[in-house]
């Protein structure tokens, strides 16, 4: 298994995810580009009484924003120099295409409950795909081991190893044992997941507006702290972008980001846009048009990747000469960055914005994966049991994260993405269909 995912899903995975994102930037991203207030119009535009399309944003972003956040910038900045920060904002650049294309998707594939509630995901395109080119049971196949991994990967790698993170920093930071957090966490897990996705949907609400501000607020206090050092910052970026070694250690850094992010800190070089997980949050928006909630998918990323991680980025590059000497433990790094401006208060911060982050990803990766187990059986019972489970994993993944786990959620994220982005090829005629069709109104 290790082999597999160091050698054959650690070449394959980078290697699709950067040439189907190339090829969605052609076949749609142009044209999205070139109609920026269209865009707005169609993301501000009202909608019915149903979940609203911020609202499922925020859901989403609950499962994008993580401690890869803090970390994953770190860490590329240490391999990759200044120079890395100019090429994540170009992965970034194509990852907004394949996450626009996979959302469209899974609007305009989702289904409608008796009681109006939305669902969809990759899971449904997947069947809708081969079903119109006569091959259903095919279809069924690969939509039923798209989900199955997808409910391994919410218990892996957006559970335990997420709470194995909070746990660690709340023993090093603050001195509580992890045992206790593990409980707690436990409880609260438990508490969200039992009230289903409308709770989970409260939850994100609360927790995404809470930590972005939070963690934008202690970011522009270092930066205004430190602003005659940003224009020299900015240009050791831009002076360095042709450097080999920047470019590898940004794409890399910038897939590596997402990678920690889910915890696994491991080989595999993923990203959430491609893999089809965020799209069944966004299907879930009450919207009259595929492409509007295909441009909240663009903004997810660009919160993500070209404001936070950018603010991380600046933050570590003002303080690089005192903090470099962490690069090898990056969460430490990050640490520094901000206590060198700020002072040690602004270290129990930031054990609270992972706490944040990490939970906002446990809660929306529990959605997930019962959106995933509901596409496989409406069993109350089962379900109950998975939510049983899923919040003894919790408590679990804050005094162990077996590396076995690690190279299982290595391995189904892997397949999840290869599997994803081979059917996005497939049905991209319709993704420029329905790109063309809002843009030609």
């Amino acid at each position: 298994m290790e082999w597999i995912n160091a050698n054959l899903l650690g070449v394959g995975v980078p290697v699709a995810l950067v040439a189907v994102g190339l090829f969605f930037s052609l076949r749609v991203g142009l044209a999205c580009a070139a109609h920026p207030f269209r865009m707005l119009g169609g993301m501000l535009q009202k909608t019915g009484s149903g979940t609203s399309p911020v609202r499922a944003l925020t859901l989403a972003l609950a499962g994008t924003l993580g401690v890869g956040n803090l970390v994953g910038v770190a860490s590329a900045i240490y391999y990759g120099g200044p120079g890395a920060v100019f090429w994540m904002w170009a992965s970034a650049l194509v990852a907004m295409s394949l996450k626009y294309a996979e959302v469209v998707l899974a609007v305009a594939h989702r289904r409608t409950d008796a009681d109006g509630k939305h669902r969809g995901g990759a899971m449904y395109y997947i069947v809708d795909c081969f079903a119109s080119r006569g091959l259903g049971g095919l279809g069924r196949f690969l939509a039923a081991a798209f989900a199955l991994l997808c409910v391994l990967d919410g218990i892996s790698m957006g559970c335990i190893i997420q709470t194995n993170a909070i746990g660690g920093a709340f023993e090093g930071i603050l001195g509580i044992p992890a045992m206790w957090t593990g409980i707690a966490l436990c409880v609260l897990t438990f508490a969200v997941m039992l009230g289903g996705s409308a709770r989970i949907m409260r939850a994100t609400d609360l927790l995404v507006p809470v930590m972005t501000g939070g963690f934008l607020v202690l970011s522009l206090a270092v930066l205004i702290l430190r602003a005659g050092q940003i224009p020299g910052v900015l240009q050791s970026i831009f002076s360095a972008v042709f450097s080999p070694k920047s470019a590898i250690g940004g794409v890399g850094g910038f897939a590596m980001a997402r990678a920690l992010r889910y915890g696994t800190m491991r080989g595999l070089v993923s990203n959430e846009a491609g893999c089809g997980t965020a799209p069944i949050a966004h299907a879930c928006a009450d919207t009259d048009h595929p492409a509007k909630q295909g441009f909240w998918g663009i903004f997810e990323v660009f919160a993500d990747t070209l404001v936070l991680c950018s603010m991380t980025a600046l933050v570590i590059l003002v303080s690089y000469d005192k903090v470099a000497c962490y690069g090898e433990n990056s969460i430490m790094m990050t640490v520094r960055a901000y206590t060198e401006v700020l002072g040690n208060w602004a270290g129990y911060f930031l054990c609270a914005m992972v706490l944040f982050f990490g939970f906002a990803t446990v809660v929306c990766w529990g959605h997930y994966a019962l959106e995933a187990l509901s596409y496989l059986t409406q069993n109350k019972g089962v379900r109950l049991g998975f939510v049983c489970l899923f919040a003894l994993g919790a408590a679990v993944g804050t005094v162990a994260a077996p590396t076995v786990l690690w190279s299982i959620a290595d391995l189904a994220i892997g397949l999840m993405t290869l599997l994803n982005l081979g059917v996005l090829t497939l049905m991209q005629g319709e993704v420029r269909q329905w790109t063309v069709d809002y843009f030609s109104r």
